[in-house]
């Protein structure tokens, strides 16, 4: 018997290696933290900073989202379908939709996460202090729970594959 192999379908078998469950004290700390920074960057720098911080957020989201599709691009990894603009928390901004590569989520997260600290270093020429300051929080908070989620598997094996949901990362291997 012939399939066809236009409606044949792929199955990709995964064995869970390691969970990390995000618990509800996890994401409200995360979200406290934004507030602590923004109060202490009213108290120390400028009263204007809640507003900078609304400046800043849409900026940095933009900067991540085009240095992910770049890094993406140029790899020559496949992006339609597999990526997309979360705004779930705590996975805000250009995220897997899918099953993805700890190899390629790490490439594209260290090149987020210098590339992003080098353009919000550069606006210090261009804006006010508090603004670069409110960049830089920012970009920082929008990565923390995808730099978390690299500590946490950098001990595993480095062909394996992650999976996020809202209240779960998985790690696999094929």
């Amino acid at each position: 018997m012939e399939s066809n192999p236009k409606t044949a379908a792929t199955f990709y078998q995964y064995r869970l290696i390691k969970k990390v469950n995000l618990s509800q004290w996890l994401t409200r700390t995360y979200i406290m933290l934004l507030v602590i920074f923004i109060v202490l960057q009213t108290l120390f720098l400028t009263p204007w900073s809640p507003l900078y911080m609304l400046l800043a957020a849409p900026v940095i989201l933009w900067i991540q989202y085009v240095v992910s599709r770049s890094v993406l691009l140029i790899s020559g990894h496949p992006i339609a379908k597999r990526w997309r603009s979360s705004l779930r928390l705590p996975w805000l901004g250009y995220m897997p939709d899918q099953y993805i590569s700890y190899r390629t989520f790490r490439k594209v997260q260290m090149h987020n996460f210098w590339i992003g600290l080098c353009i919000a270093a550069l606006f210090v020429v261009w804006s006010p202090p508090a603004f670069t300051v409110s960049m830089v929080i920012c970009h920082l908070w929008l990565l923390l729970p995808r730099l978390y989620a690299l500590f946490r598997f950098n001990s595993a094996e480095q062909e394996g594959m992650l999976k996020f949901s809202s209240t779960d990362i998985s790690y696999y291997a094929q």
